[in-house]
């Protein structure tokens, strides 16, 4: 059996519909989008999306978990491969009973979902959302019609493993272990590259799922990657973050030496709409309220959730997720706090309310900032 699809839920009496309050809230510095009013929830709401999350820890103290339910439909054939498993068919697969954590962490996120998502003015289908953001959200949904599924990738979280798995599962790979740089675009199928009643069959029939991370610390990986290590990012973003938060940078600066508060300065100008990909918020990258995801995974246990995927969409038991290298070092939950830290405290509290969204929809906690976390 498969988690319950995302469900929205009635807006609260006399609530005003967040929806209308994220149109009317102004975005500060930042440019407004094209293509009609970007969802972005503003910070005189924070305390009641903090709060609304908090409740959400008193019903897991309880014990209540979501109900699971089976996906709809599956692939009609399978060509004689060795599949996953021997006696559950596909409406019976269930997550481990064990795993009580998983179960937890993906109610707070159906119910959180449902909570906000259910407002008077959210997008219920990728055609109620203005041209721009359909355009960004097709974009960032693949496509694998032989196992019937769709994975909305969201880069700096193991999106380029999930895409080797694609290529695996449609035979262009023979393993996922190939050494190989990774081709973002060849061989892979978008939903954008469909036609519109193709794209409604398989987000109403499809297996759907995302994997997200703790927004700070994609921020984090992103900045370490791309201004780090690729001469093209420091060229095209890192002078013009240099010379605009920088006094006496002088007028063509490398970019090579971009600081993490630098970087955040640029996220809190920056429309979320028009970000780079990299460090756009998950909640304009995948729009978890106009497509029902059916399971959201975390980068946290990135290696169980993912194979716990693979199981539900019955790929072949040779079909695994590659494992990390041991060269890699991951941004971590102590380099964040390090460099947190050094960040000052009107910065953050300018960035939060660009990726509040995130933190609430997919239970993340805030950051402890205060003089007394960073001393210890």
């Amino acid at each position: 059996m498969f988690p319950r699809p995302l469900t929205p839920l009635a807006a609260p009496n006399g609530a005003e519909p967040l929806g209308r309050a994220l149109r009317r809230a102004p975005l500060g510095r930042a440019r407004a989008g094209l293509g009609g009013p970007p969802l972005l929830l503003p910070s005189m709401l924070m305390f009641a999306v903090i709060v609304a999350s908090s409740g959400l820890l008193l019903m897991i103290e309880r014990g209540i978990l979501a109900e699971m339910k089976p996906l709809p439909l599956h692939p009609p054939s399978r060509e004689g491969a060795a599949w996953r498993g021997t006696g559950p068919g596909p409406g019976r697969l269930t997550m481990d009973p064990g795993d009580s954590d998983l179960e937890v962490r993906q109610d707070v996120r159906n119910r959180t979902l449902r909570a906000v998502c259910g407002q008077r003015g959210m997008p219920r289908d990728p055609w109620d959302l203005p041209v721009g953001q359909r355009r960004t959200l097709l974009r960032h949904i693949l496509v694998s019609d032989r196992y019937r599924f769709l994975y909305c990738y969201v880069p700096k979280v193991a999106c380029s493993n999930w895409k080797r798995v694609l290529k695996v599962l449609a035979g262009v790979l023979d393993s996922v272990d190939v050494r190989l740089k990774m081709d973002h675009r060849s061989d892979l199928v978008f939903l954008a590259d469909l036609r519109p009643e193709e794209i409604r069959y398989r987000l109403q029939h499809y297996f759907k799922f995302l994997f997200v991370r703790d927004p700070l610390e994609r921020l984090l990986s992103a900045y370490r990657n791309k201004f780090g290590e690729i001469r093209e990012y420091q060229q095209r973003y890192g002078s013009e973050i240099v010379r605009r938060y920088r006094a006496g940078a002088g007028p063509s600066p490398a970019g090579d030496d971009v600081t993490f508060p630098e970087f955040l300065r640029y996220l809190v100008d920056e429309d979320p709409e028009r970000m780079n990909e990299h460090w756009m918020p998950v909640y304009h990258l995948c729009q978890p309220c106009a497509v029902r995801y059916d399971f959201v995974g975390s980068y946290e246990r990135l290696e169980a959730d993912a194979n716990q995927v693979l199981e539900w969409v019955r790929a072949p038991p040779h079909v695994r997720f590659p494992t990390r290298q041991a060269w890699y070092r991951p941004a971590s939950p102590e380099s964040l706090h390090y460099h947190l830290c050094g960040v000052p405290r009107a910065l953050l509290q300018d960035l939060l309310p660009k990726y509040i969204l995130d933190f609430s929809l997919f239970a993340y906690p805030l950051p402890n900032v205060t003089r007394e976390a960073c001393h210890q």
